[in-house]
């Protein structure tokens, strides 16, 4: 097939169609400029395919490219980056198809949609993603195989068919290869769309930013443990420990990797579970305290939160160990304690007045902690997502004018009545709680369970967690925000349309959890069939990673797989069956001693025909052949061998004697 030549029409419709199914996955976080350039780039090559437009000229063409350029800087705000150079590759996927003169254009444009599909797992990576991706991969085959020049190729629907059984046929070497291939790591290392980041816990933490986090019905991450859950009230999901107060925000500590670990003793039982993390484009993990062997790189800081080396920026499962007991640095830390006493030079004077106060009738944390939890819960605070206000000296206005906040506002205002009272105290943010799928026993944290409690350090106990946000809303903490906020009427009040505010519907909350526990099977199995799982599947079956049976299962099974998919196309048992075509070969052996051989192409009537010219005694013979072959084969006769063995037997003693000693 020469690649100069022009696009058939059959191949350019399924480049079409698979333009259109490549872009849908990715319609959620594209500009809406670039749905408009793929309709006006189809309209403009199909009228090129009618004759009734031209080819873009050279100027025309720089005109797209840097619109498309300019499109994406406005857009994403500039040209670097995973988000934009997805964009950009869709937007030169679209562009291609308006100069597409040969074969050769067709390829490239088909290579193009084959990396855009695999964009799209940036973004979506379920189960349900998955399944759609085959519709483009599909369209893109059927586009290759239409490019061939032949009747076949030319049919729509043969070619949709083909196109699927090659996909089918390539699904058993796909999934030795994912079972036994070695895991890579990325060849480069960029940040994740914007889309990834813009829901999940944040560095640091000021009044607000949880309301507006609790908004969010987007999943977190799942837990299934080994064993029975824990109560949900014991469920403290630490993320991040913050240390640092400004007067206005919480921040964290600058901490190195190499600083020494946090001294701690285990205590009670442990917890074991697992959990499948979702992108969040953040180092740290979600673990109950006090947590081991997580991800293989995550490390333990000195704050005690768990924190890989690089970012998470795909689905992420590890398992986990944890001591809820234990005590954490029950001896004299001298650095932190220092650093957990600082407070501004001035402002909010009312708190620090309250804290003396205390201080003097409770000289220790947990009394004093005690009576700020006997202050919250019997004075009129409430738990909003609504808070007032506070002006500029946020502490005292929550504590004496407003007494109406958020997680934040309460975990915030204890930390530094703690401090002023001259107790070490920080505060740890993550999530609280989750929402038990009773299909597969596990656990679902979304984001609106994000949270913020205290951790006050007292000499022989060490760091002690006590959530002031329990003592004003017990039910936040017992049975969860949706409960907590039933008589404010806030819960997800910003997104109608989620089906986690309509959990009180049977049937609505069932499809829901059942399809979800898909989407945990697709996540456990495989994305979480990562490098450490599959180390420990192949140690399980052949001893060591570098086993000489796993090559040789590598090795073979490729092969086993690929001699039977060749069994399939060629089907030689067919051909045995086939006594019509096996009745020819022996008439083409029969005249090959006298010099007669079909040649490539030759039908069987030419090739008889050559044969009566170059042995005119048996032409007769040969005819008569011929006419009963061609009558069963083409003609629709009765299939009849002993007629063509009874011709053949005629024609063996016709011939002269060389051919019997030849035969």
């Amino acid at each position: 097939m020469n690649a100069e030549q022009p696009i058939p029409r059959v191949a350019l419709t399924w480049l079409l169609v698979a333009q259109a199914v490549v872009i849908i996955p990715h319609l959620e976080h594209l500009p809406l400029w670039v749905v408009g350039l793929w309709l006006g780039c189809a309209f403009w090559r199909v009228q090129v395919f009618r004759m009734r437009a031209n080819y873009p000229s050279g100027l025309a063409k720089l005109a797209l490219v840097g619109a498309a350029g300019l499109g994406v800087w406005f857009s994403r705000g500039s040209l670097i980056g995973l988000d934009a150079g997805v964009v950009l590759l869709i937007a030169a996927f679209i562009i291609k198809l308006v100069e597409l003169k040969t074969r050769r254009d067709a390829w490239v444009l088909i290579l193009l949609g084959f990396f855009a599909v695999v964009t799209s797992y940036l973004f979506q990576d379920d189960i349900l993603a998955a399944a759609f991706s085959l519709l483009p991969v599909t369209a893109l085959l059927a586009a290759l195989i239409g490019l061939q020049q032949s009747n076949f190729a030319a049919r729509p629907g043969s070619t949709l068919r083909l196109a699927g059984g090659l996909l089918l046929q390539a699904l058993p070497l796909m999934l030795l290869l994912f079972m036994l291939f070695p895991r890579l790591g990325p060849l480069w290392s960029l940040p994740m769309p914007g889309g990834k980041a813009t829901t999940g816990l944040s560095d640091s933490m000021m009044p607000g930013d949880m309301v507006e986090l609790s908004q969010s019905p987007e999943l977190a991450f799942r837990v299934s443990f080994k064993g029975e859950p824990p109560p949900r009230s014991q469920l403290y999901w630490r993320a991040l420990t913050l240390e640092n107060f400004d007067g206005q925000r919480w921040t964290q500590a600058g901490q190195r990797r190499d600083a020494p670990a946090p001294q701690w003793q285990r205590q009670g039982v442990a917890l074991e579970y697992q959990v499948v993390m979702e992108p969040s484009d953040h180092p740290w993990l979600f673990v109950l305290d006090v947590a081991e062997n997580g991800a293989s790189d995550a490390q333990l800081m000195s704050d005690f939160r768990l924190e890989r080396r690089s970012p998470v920026r795909q689905s992420l499962l590890y398992n986990t160990m944890s001591w809820p007991g234990a005590l954490l640095e029950p001896n004299d830390n001298r650095r932190a304690l220092r650093l957990n006493l600082g407070l501004p030079a001035g402002g909010n004077p009312r708190a620090r007045a309250w804290a003396r106060e205390l201080r003097e009738r409770y000289p220790q944390p947990r009394e004093l902690a005690q009576a700020m939890l006997r202050e919250f819960r019997e004075q009129p605070f409430a738990y909003t997502l609504k808070p007032p206000a506070t002006g500029p000296e946020r502490i005292d206005g929550f504590l004496f004018e407003t007494r109406a906040g958020f997680c934040e506002h309460y975990a915030g205002a204890m930390t530094f009545v703690l401090r002023a009272a001259g107790i070490p105290a920080r505060v740890v943010t993550g999530y609280q709680g989750g929402e038990l799928n009773p299909a597969g026993s596990y656990l679902l944290v979304h984001q609106f369970d994000a949270h913020a409690w205290v951790e006050y350090w007292q000499a022989g106990s060490g760091w002690t967690r006590v959530d002031p946000t329990g003592a004003v809303s017990p039910e936040r903490i017992e049975l969860g925000l949706e409960q907590a906020m039933s008589r404010e009427g806030s819960f997800l009040a910003g997104d109608p349309f989620s089906p986690l505010r309509y959990r009180g519907l049977s049937l609505l909350n069932g499809l829901r959890l059942s399809w979800d526990q898909i989407n945990y099977g697709w996540q456990r199995w495989v994305l979480g069939y990562q490098g450490e799982q599959q180390g420990d599947l192949l140690r399980r079956w052949f001893g060591a990673p570098d086993s000489p049976w796993l090559a040789l299962v590598t090795v073979g099974g490729g092969a086993l797989l690929l001699a039977a998919l060749a069994l399939g196309l060629f089907k030689p048992w067919q051909r045995q069956r086939d006594v019509q075509l096996r009745s020819f070969e022996r008439f083409e052996q029969m005249l090959t001693p006298h010099g007669l051989r079909r040649d490539a192409g030759e039908g069987h009537r030419d090739f008889s025909g050559r044969a009566m010219l170059a042995l005119p005694e048996q032409a007769e013979t040969i005819r008569a052949y011929s006419e009963a072959f061609e009558a069963q084969r083409y003609g629709g006769a009765t299939v009849d061998p002993a007629l063509l063995r009874a011709h053949l037997a005629r024609l063996r003693r016709e011939l002269p004697w060389r051919w019997r000693r030849h035969r």
